[in-house]
């Protein structure tokens, strides 16, 4: 009997505590529960997309400013590497001359002593001495005259190549970080989108497939360009719609926002700067009432945006990554003024 009753305490013992560990179970399932972050809903990561794109599209204008300056710098410094070869080589001939003067009067009796300013290599100072130049005729102090200059120039040359090469590679960093600075955006958007379950991420891409069709079937009105040329450069633009926007590119397959611009003047005729920022003072400033089709459009209050106005207060741009080149209200974004090329 004494053994019954304490088999039955046993199995209150272990309900009790069977009752405690369900009980702790269930609080630590409900703070665990509390503590767990409510996942982002899919508007809230396109907003937060959305912007990181209108971010590495700034750095995007930026990367294509460097660039730009890139390219002049090297064409800059190639002109004058040309220069000094060229001088130095025609300074050579002359010293060559002189130096078979010097051997002629060797051979017959010795050296001038005047003459050996022709082996110095500091012939501008023996100029300075009016005495010497006694002793010389006057084509050899022409000569001499020449090789100054000659060294004067050259050296000035050299002097300006440094000062470009130092600035070149200046900018050549410059690039580079900007180009860090879009990618790290890109990066965090992928990121973001990464998050999104498969049918969002879809869904999302299904709401960009219906903008491109809607850019297909866009009413731009009667308005006529302000020029032949607007005219030429907006039918240019229009031959890429579908074309991908990519960071940095001028075309042919894909663009940017400003190099779409840029290249649609230029197969007008006309060259414009690579920047949106370099081409909103590139021409007459515009209100939004007096835009004609093919008039460049500044959206952002930094100017970082650039598209053609297509009539009917549409857009034709190439609005960011993951879209293509299309027709969008101008309401879309905040507008700056127009452009009148």
């Amino acid at each position: 009997m004494a053994s019954h009753r304490r088999s039955k305490q046993a199995s209150r013992t272990r309900v009790t505590v069977l009752t405690a560990t369900a009980a702790a179970a269930v609080a630590l399932s409900s703070q665990a529960a509390q503590a767990a972050p409510a996942k982002p809903s899919v508007k809230s990561v396109k907003a937060q997309v959305d912007a990181l794109y209108e971010q590495a599209e700034q750095a995007t204008e930026k990367f294509n400013g460097a660039k730009e300056k890139q390219e002049k710098l090297q064409k800059q410094v190639e002109n004058l590497q040309d220069e000094v070869a060229r001088e130095q080589s025609e300074l050579n001939d002359l010293q060559d001359d002189l130096g078979t003067l010097a051997s002629a009067q060797y051979r017959s009796g010795g050296i001038d002593p005047s003459l050996q300013l022709f082996l110095s290599s500091d012939p501008e100072s023996f100029l300075e001495q009016a005495s010497a130049l006694d002793q010389l005729s006057t084509k050899q102090t022409e000569a001499l005259k020449q090789i100054a200059e000659k060294k004067r120039t050259l050296n000035q040359q050299k002097a300006e190549a440094a000062g470009k090469l130092a600035e070149l590679d200046e900018t050549r960093a410059e690039l580079g970080k900007k180009k860090k600075e879009v990618q790290a955006k890109l990066a965090k958007a992928r990121q973001l989108l990464n998050t999104l379950t498969a049918a969002q991420r879809a869904a999302l891409a299904a709401a960009e497939n219906r903008a491109n069709r809607a850019s297909q079937r866009v009413d731009l009105g009667n308005d006529a360009p302000a020029s032949g040329l607007a005219a030429a450069a907006l039918a240019a633009a229009r031959t890429k719609l579908g074309a991908p926007y990519v960071y940095g590119a001028t075309g042919p397959s894909s663009y940017d926002c400003s190099g779409l611009t840029s290249w649609a003047y230029a197969q007008a005729g006309a060259s414009i700067p690579r920047t949106s920022q370099s081409q909103a003072y590139a021409g007459t400033r515009l209100s939004m009432s007096q835009l004609k089709p093919g008039d460049l459009v500044i959206f952002y209050g930094d100017l970082h945006h650039v598209g053609l106005y297509a009539g009917n207060g549409q857009v034709l741009h190439a609005p960011r990554t993951g879209t293509v080149v299309r027709f969008e209200s101008i309401n879309n974004m905040p507008f700056q003024f127009g452009v009148r090329i």
